[in-house]
């Protein structure tokens, strides 16, 4: 005696999967919705900053955890921020282990070393109030702490030029926390001027 399923189990098990695989697909990874999103906010961020790469933007927002559940640029914002501080942490850590491993540097370099340790050591806090800032919708006084850490890094890349054939080994992750900065910034101005909308 052969048995058959029921169609009364079948179809209820079909949707089921089909449900399961879906929300799977749309929970791991960027929506249509989300990738638009941050596309057209980078792009109106590389119009509005020369200095700003439309593909770093890209793909540090896609990167970021929680940008799959960003539905507006204000979200966005508070991603951007959020990337930024962990940037500077640790871009911080990564120079404290470059002093501790390195005893026999150039003391020029070891200088200039100490001076990031503390420009990047002030940007901590200063990113923490950003976001701060930013979350209570006090945009001039986040627009101010992120512009404070974007001159943190440039100020800590100018001090290794400060001597004829010196290279920092910081360049990239100044750069970085640069972009990042500037990312931000351009959110920041988007929302004041527009609201959350692009």
């Amino acid at each position: 005696m052969r048995q058959t399923l029921s169609s009364s189990f079948v179809i209820p098990l079909f949707l089921f999967i089909f449900f399961f695989f879906v929300s799977i697909s749309t929970s791991h990874g960027l929506t249509a919705t989300n990738d638009s999103l941050i596309r057209k906010t980078c792009k109106k961020c590389a119009q509005s900053d020369p200095n700003l790469s439309y593909n770093f933007c890209v793909t540090s927002l896609q990167a970021a955890p929680l940008s799959h559940c960003a539905n507006d640029l204000r979200q966005l914002g508070n991603i951007s921020i959020t990337l930024l501080g962990r940037n500077v942490t640790s871009t911080r850590s990564h120079i404290k282990e470059l002093l501790k491993k390195q005893k026999k540097m150039d003391p020029f370099v070891r200088s200039c070393l100490h001076d990031c340790f503390d420009l990047y050591s002030d940007a901590i806090p200063t990113t923490k109030q950003a976001l701060q800032d930013y979350k209570a919708k006090h945009y001039d006084d986040a627009n101010i702490d992120v512009s404070s850490v974007m001159d943190a890094t440039t100020t800590c890349e100018d001090g290794f030029k400060e001597k004829e054939g010196v290279v920092s080994p910081l360049t990239k992750r100044n750069n970085d926390a640069f972009m990042l900065s500037a990312i931000s910034l351009s959110i920041i101005n988007m929302i004041r001027l527009n609201g959350d909308s692009i």
